[in-house]
């Protein structure tokens, strides 16, 4: 796997490649302190991931995001945490705020690493063929595997892919989050976010912007935000707070 790193800090783009060159082994391709030069770069290097600041000179971070090829692998390193939820919306793999935390920029390496192995086949061969009202069936080279709907945690909008997270393992299925949603039972998930439903059995806690899921981090999009706090709270906790 490959990355550059954009930020138009110098001291910003040293402290990320130290990072990043001590708890992987990510091969950094360049550094860019502003994203119309990346773009230049990546017109003719193929590039898995990329750390984005956001408000830079020339394009920010978000326009330049719109530009990138859809295989491209988002994650933002910036010190605003206005962004976080725009960010999801542009399906980035992650939003982490500087001072960069090391074990948070390893936990969301790792992810790109397992979205990039997912999607590297070129070809998504899960698919789902069928569903109850209590199971999908999806299948995976010629093999057909059986779902539970109270074994599946969250599932995730990931470019033109979705990825259903169990409690044992995560599959990604050529099928947008809005199809997929529809072929699940609607007691027990909500839609949260553009990028994520959420089976409400696991919720562990929520606030007014995320839910958690054992060591999962969910945004809230302000749109499903008075949906959910209804569906799931039952309105009876004031989140005006």
């Amino acid at each position: 796997m490959n990355c550059i790193i954009i930020d138009d800090e110098p001291l910003a783009r040293a402290e990320m490649n130290s990072l990043i060159n001590e708890i992987s082994k990510i091969d950094i391709l360049g550094e860019f302190s502003n994203a119309p030069s990346a773009l230049d770069f990546i017109k003719n290097n193929a590039v898995d991931l990329v750390f984005l600041d956001i408000e830079m000179p020339l394009m920010t971070g978000l326009e330049f995001v719109e530009r990138l090829p859809k295989r491209t692998l988002i994650i933002f390193t910036t010190a605003y945490s206005q962004y976080a939820l725009k960010s999801y919306e542009l399906e980035a793999v992650d939003y982490l705020l500087k001072p960069i935390d090391k074990q948070r920029l390893k936990k969301a390496i790792e992810k790109a690493v397992l979205y990039t192995e997912l999607l590297s086949t070129g070809t998504i061969k899960n698919t789902v063929e069928s569903n109850t009202a209590d199971f999908l069936f999806i299948k995976s080279e010629r093999r057909f595997y059986k779902i539970g709907f109270a074994d599946i945690k969250y599932i995730e909008g990931l470019k033109d892919y979705v990825v259903i997270h169990t409690q044992n393992q995560k599959l990604i299925t050529a099928m947008n989050l809005k199809t997929i949603h529809q072929k699940i039972s609607s007691d027990s998930f909500i839609r949260v976010s553009k990028s994520y439903v959420v089976n409400i059995d696991y919720i562990d806690s929520f606030d007014n912007h995320n839910i958690y899921i054992g060591d999962s981090v969910i945004p809230i999009g302000e749109v499903y935000k008075s949906d959910f706090f209804s569906k799931f709270a039952g309105g009876l906790l004031n989140t005006d707070t």
